[in-house]
C-alpha cells in the first residue's frame, strides 16, 4: 500500500507540475500578447502624432506663402531652404519651393528640354531621340518627327500602351516614353515638373541643373550666381537676377511645392509632400493637386528647434 501511494503521490505531483507549466505558459502568452497590444497602440499614436504633425508643417507652408512679407526676417522663403520648429513637442522640418524652379515638361520649349537632357550626359544622338519621343508624345498629332516616336513605334516595340498625343498628365508619365530609362528618369525628375506651366524657369530658385539647362549658359556663369544667390539668402538681402537667362526666365508661379518631415523622441518618421495651388477661390484658398506621404526616414534626422 505504501508502495501504490508513494506512485500515486508521484504522478499527482507530476500532473501539478505538468498544469504549472501549462498555466505559466498560458499565462505568458497572453502577456506576451497584451504587451504586443500596448506596442501596436502605441506604435499607432505615434505614427498618428507624427502624421498629424507633418500634415501641420505643409498648412503652416502654405500659411507662410500667403504671408508673404519680404520685409519680415522670419518669413519662410519659397526657396528651398529648410525651417526647423516644433509642433506639439514633435519636431518638423518643412520645406517649400516654388515650381517655377523647375522645367514644365508640357510648356517649356524644345530648347530648353534639349538642355536639361544635354545636362543629364546624353549625347547627341540619344539627346534627338529621347527629346522628339517626347515632343511626339505631348503634342496631339499623329506625326511622327525625325527622331520621334508614335503608335507604330510603341507597337514594334511590344509595348502595351500607346504615346499619349496629349500633355503629360503626370511627371511619371515621362517613365513610359519610348527610350526612357529608369536611371535616366530618376536624374531627370527633380528637375521637372507639369504644374508651373510656364515656358521658363526662375532662376531666383531654380537649381544648379536647371540653370545649366538654358540654352547658351555656361557654368561659370551659373556657378557665380548661385554663390551671389546664396549670399544673398544667407545676409537676407534681396536675390539677385540672371541676365544671361533671357527669355527663359520667369517669375513666381501659383504653385508651390512643399515637403513636410516629422520625426518623434522615440524615432517614429512620417513625410507629406504636396504641390498646392495657390489660387484662392471663395472658400477655398488652396487646390492640392498632389498629396503624398512616406515613412522612409531621411539620411539626416529632423532635429527639434
Amino acid at each position: 500500500m505504501t508502495s501504490l501511494a508513494s506512485r500515486q503521490r508521484g504522478v499527482a505531483l507530476v500532473l501539478v507540475m505538468w498544469a504549472a507549466v501549462i498555466l505559466t505558459v498560458v499565462a505568458g502568452s497572453f502577456i506576451m500578447e497584451r504587451r504586443t497590444e500596448t506596442m501596436v497602440v502605441m506604435n499607432s499614436v505615434s505614427m498618428a502624432r507624427v502624421e498629424a504633425a507633418a500634415g501641420a508643417g505643409v498648412t503652416r507652408a502654405i500659411a507662410e506663402a500667403y504671408r508673404n512679407d519680404p520685409t519680415a526676417t522670419d518669413s519662410w522663403k519659397r526657396d528651398g531652404a529648410p525651417h526647423d520648429w516644433s509642433y506639439d513637442g514633435i519636431a518638423v522640418r518643412v520645406e517649400m519651393r516654388d515650381e517655377s524652379a523647375k522645367i514644365d515638361l508640357n510648356t517649356a520649349s524644345e530648347a530648353l528640354l534639349r538642355g536639361l537632357l544635354v545636362t543629364a550626359g546624353l549625347n547627341d544622338d540619344e539627346v534627338n531621340h529621347l527629346l522628339d519621343a517626347i515632343l511626339d508624345w505631348r503634342d496631339q498629332d499623329p506625326y511622327k518627327r525625325p527622331n520621334g516616336a508614335e503608335e507604330a513605334d510603341y507597337r514594334a516595340a511590344g509595348l502595351s500602351y500607346l504615346p499619349g498625343n496629349a500633355p503629360f498628365q503626370a511627371l511619371e508619365e515621362l517613365q513610359l516614353v519610348l527610350g526612357m530609362r529608369p536611371e535616366l528618369y530618376r536624374r531627370l525628375a527633380p528637375s521637372l515638373t507639369v504644374y508651373s506651366r510656364q515656358p521658363g524657369v526662375n532662376p531666383q530658385v531654380a537649381s544648379r541643373e536647371v540653370l545649366l539647362a538654358i540654352p547658351g549658359m555656361t557654368t561659370e556663369v551659373v556657378d557665380d550666381f548661385i554663390a551671389r544667390r546664396e549670399a544673398a539668402i544667407a545676409e537676407g538681402q534681396p536675390l539677385p537676377t540672371l541676365p544671361a537667362a533671357g527669355a527663359y526666365a520667369t517669375g513666381t508661379s501659383p504653385v508651390l511645392n512643399v515637403r513636410s518631415m516629422a520625426q518623434s523622441e522615440d524615432g517614429v518618421f512620417f513625410s507629406r509632400e504636396a504641390v498646392a495651388l495657390l489660387r484662392p477661390v471663395p472658400g477655398k484658398p488652396v487646390t492640392y493637386v498632389v498629396w503624398r506621404e512616406s515613412t522612409a526616414p531621411p539620411p539626416a534626422s529632423v532635429t527639434t528647434p
